[in-house]
């Protein structure tokens, strides 16, 4: 049997017969290349368009880089920029560029890049994630070279870590209408091949050296898709994979536990929120009480025992315990079966049915049945219904075609999302729009604190949707590899940072 039809059969041999098996198996890679395991296979690769986290994971500051950088800690650095001065209202931004940067195609990084990169994520067509972070910019100004000027229409108190993340890539403006195949940008990596449905690879570019900074010492990387929480442990212990982040391993942490000398773990908190989202467009999910009741069906614990494998943290809001400003609001919608049937008998409802879309993650499949099961304790009967992250992203996110969804929202400072129209839960609340206000106008961040946790309360009190847990995330490794992020505040595969020992 060669390794495709064995590594096909291992989920019947089990993860046991796997680490006997295949050792041997791993092919030696020598010290410039590594091969990352990844959940989720991207939809494209362009995160300028795209939602997908997964498209992050492979091109964010690999393949594009940003005016700013995010390290594991949460804490901004230069990028593109080399450095940049903040005016007191928080709405002029000067930046300092990076000299002798060039494009994977050869045209140089500019002032004119970032104004035509920003202009598109912030247009009328733009599809960008964070749409509205470039469209609150109202002048971007180059009086040198080398100095860009941005100054916003309101303040926005973290500007610099937005425009840190992915949605905020550099893009070459000839390349956009083919970066979701074949990306463009400015980092130390470029294309190198996509197997779709299998793996991607990518190279070093050559020409990042030209830029005064050294090629890093992984010179090729491949990503390859696995989902089946079996294939991936298989990868890992055959030596297919030299590092799984977020990978599905807390079922079987001891056997990686009990080999230090060969592999490493790492567990991590984020700023993700898993939730149970509820479309306010259909009937009776726009009824607070009816929201709240199935808030209170739902036991935290048992999820994040089911659905994270016991590494997460109960959460009540739109929020995450190690971020500035974090309220605990977890007994406002605490597990009360009998409370939530008494709320639905309040609202009128009976016989409810609804469906549930999971998107392929394990932690949406394994937590959609417990959700059912408890929501069915109360008399609600759902149905569930498993897509792909493509049909998630247009059908859910995208046309709001959807009842109750089991999602993981990654990004750190999302929570003006509630106040973005036609969001896709049709959440609208004159109050949290006012605080929303309040809190990108304030330039002391005693009134800013003090305003999230507001904003947090807010959007608890109407059950906007039930908040169930934040996620830690593991890494298992080789010991070997080198410089692999500890926190994860973004979701990162910094490949640069890597090194074999």
């Amino acid at each position: 049997m060669d390794r495709r039809h064995l590594l096909h059969a291992l989920p019947a041999l089990g993860v046991l017969g796997a680490s006997l098996a295949l050792p041997a198996l791993a092919q030696p890679r020598g010290r410039d290349a590594v091969v990352i395991g990844m959940t989720l296979e991207p939809p494209g690769l362009d995160p300028t368009v795209g939602a997908a986290s997964a498209i992050a994971e492979v091109v964010h500051y690999n393949v594009f880089e940003t005016l700013t950088r995010i390290g594991p800690d949460g804490q901004v650095g230069p990028g593109l920029a080399l450095s940049w001065e903040v005016s007191p209202d928080l709405r002029t931004y000067t930046f300092r560029l990076r000299r002798g940067v060039r494009f994977h195609n050869g045209e140089p990084f500019t002032a004119a890049a970032v104004k035509f990169s920003f202009e598109r994520a912030g247009g009328e067509a733009s599809t960008n994630k964070d749409k509205r972070v470039f469209a609150n910019i109202a002048v971007i100004g180059n009086p040198e070279p080398e100095v860009l000027v941005l100054v916003l229409k309101q303040a926005e108190p973290d500007f610099l870590f937005l425009i840190g993340q992915a949605t905020a890539a550099i893009v070459e403006p000839r390349s956009v209408a083919t970066n979701a195949q074949q990306p463009v940008g400015t980092g130390p990596y470029q294309m190198a091949g996509w197997v779709r449905g299998a793996s991607l690879q990518l190279k070093t570019f050559e020409g990042y050296a030209q830029r005064g900074q050294p090629l890093p010492p992984i010179r090729r990387a491949t990503f390859r898709f696995i989902s089946d929480p079996a294939a991936q442990m298989a990868a890992l212990l055959s030596g297919d994979v030299d590092a799984f982040p977020r990978v599905a391993a807390a079922r079987s942490l001891e056997q990686f536990k009990r080999q230090p000398q060969r592999f490493q773990l790492i567990i991590a908190g984020s700023r993700a929120k898993t939730l149970l989202a509820m479309n306010h467009r259909r009937k009776p999910l726009d009824d607070v009480r009816v929201r709240r009741a199935l808030s209170m069906a739902l036991d935290r614990k048992a999820l994040i025992t089911v659905a994270a494998d016991g590494f997460g943290l109960p959460i009540g809001s739109h929020y995450v315990p190690d971020a500035p400003g974090y309220v605990d609001l977890t007994g406002l919608t605490p597990h009360d079966p009998a409370r939530a049937r008494t709320l639905l008998k309040e609202a009128g409802v009976r016989d409810l049915a609804l469906t549930l879309k999971l998107p392929p993650a394990p932690y949406a499949r394994q937590g959609g049945e417990l959700v059912a099961a408890q929501l069915a304790q109360v008399g609600v009967q759902v149905k569930l219904e498993n897509v792909e992250w493509a049909q998630w992203l247009s059908g859910v996110y995208g046309a709001h075609n959807y009842d109750l969804t089991l999602i993981s929202h990654v990004e750190p400072f999302d929570l003006g999302n509630f106040a973005k129209p036609g969001y896709y839960w049709g959440y609208e609340s004159k109050t949290f729009n006012e605080l929303w206000q309040r809190y990108l106008a304030s330039t002391r961040e005693a009134e800013r604190l003090k305003l999230l946790g507001e904003m947090q309360r807010r959007i608890a009190e109407d059950a906007v949707a039930a908040w169930l847990y934040q996620p830690q995330w593991i890494t298992v490794a080789q010991a070997r590899l080198k410089g692999l992020w500890t926190g994860m505040p973004i979701f990162v595969n910094d490949l640069a940072a890597l090194r074999w020992e």
